[in-house]
C-alpha cells in the first residue's frame, strides 16, 4: 500500500484494478487551513491507453500494481504488430495495435527496449531516448536557397516520415528523438 504522500511522476499505481502510470501531480489546499488537501493527478490507463484525471485527499491509501520494467529486444513485425523478447528469461511477447503502433517508425530488428510487464503481460514498450536510422528518400539538398534554415520531409529505413534540415541526403544516417519524433543530429 501506498499514500499520496508518495506519488510522484513515473509511479505506477492500480486503479480501479488497470496499472496506471501518473503523468502529473498537483497538490490543492481548498481552505486555508489545509486540512483537506487534495492531490490531483494526471495519469495514463496503460491498459486502454487513455489520459484521465483523479483526486485524491491527503492520506487516501492506494495498491501499488503488479508491475515491472523489464529489459526487452525487438525481434521482428509479425502479423498483428511487433514480437519482442524479455531479455531476462527469454520469453517472446506479441505486441499490437495501439501499443505498438507509435513505436513503431523507431524500431530496427535488435533494437533494445524496455518492456513494461503487468501480471504477465506486456502493456508498455519504451523505445530509448535516440535512435540512429537511415535517410532512404528525401529530395536533393539546395545550396545558397535562402537565409533562414530549410526543412525537407525524409523517408526513414523503417518507413516513417519525418522534417529534417535541407542539407540531409539520401543514405545519411541520422538520430531521432523518440519522445518527441524530431531529428537531432547525423550520426
Amino acid at each position: 500500500m501506498i499514500t499520496t504522500a508518495d506519488f510522484k511522476r513515473g509511479l505506477v499505481i492500480q486503479i480501479e484494478g488497470a496499472p496506471c502510470l501518473i503523468l502529473d501531480i498537483h497538490q490543492q489546499s481548498p481552505s486555508a487551513r489545509g486540512g483537506n488537501t487534495l492531490v490531483k493527478t494526471k495519469y495514463r490507463n496503460l491498459l486502454t491507453g487513455q489520459v484521465l484525471e483523479r483526486a485524491f485527499k491527503s492520506g487516501d491509501k492506494l495498491d501499488e500494481a503488479d508491475f515491472e520494467k523489464r529489459k526487452g529486444q525487438f525481434l521482428y513485425v509479425g502479423a498483428d504488430g511487433g514480437v519482442f523478447m524479455d531479455l531476462e528469461n527469454y520469453e517472446q511477447y506479441e505486441v499490437g495495435g495501439e501499443m505498438f503502433a507509435p513505436v513503431k517508425g523507431y524500431l530496427l530488428d535488435g533494437t533494445d527496449v524496455m518492456l513494461g510487464v503487468f501480471e504477465g503481460r506486456v502493456v508498455s514498450v519504451e523505445p530509448p531516448m535516440t535512435v540512429e536510422l537511415m535517410v532512404t528518400e528525401t529530395a536533393p539538398a539546395i545550396k545558397n536557397a535562402t537565409a533562414q534554415a530549410q526543412t525537407k520531409e525524409a523517408l526513414l529505413e523503417t518507413g516513417m516520415t519525418l522534417q529534417v534540415p535541407g542539407y540531409l541526403e539520401t543514405g545519411e544516417t541520422i538520430k531521432v528523438d523518440t519522445r518527441e519524433g524530431r531529428f537531432v543530429s547525423r550520426a
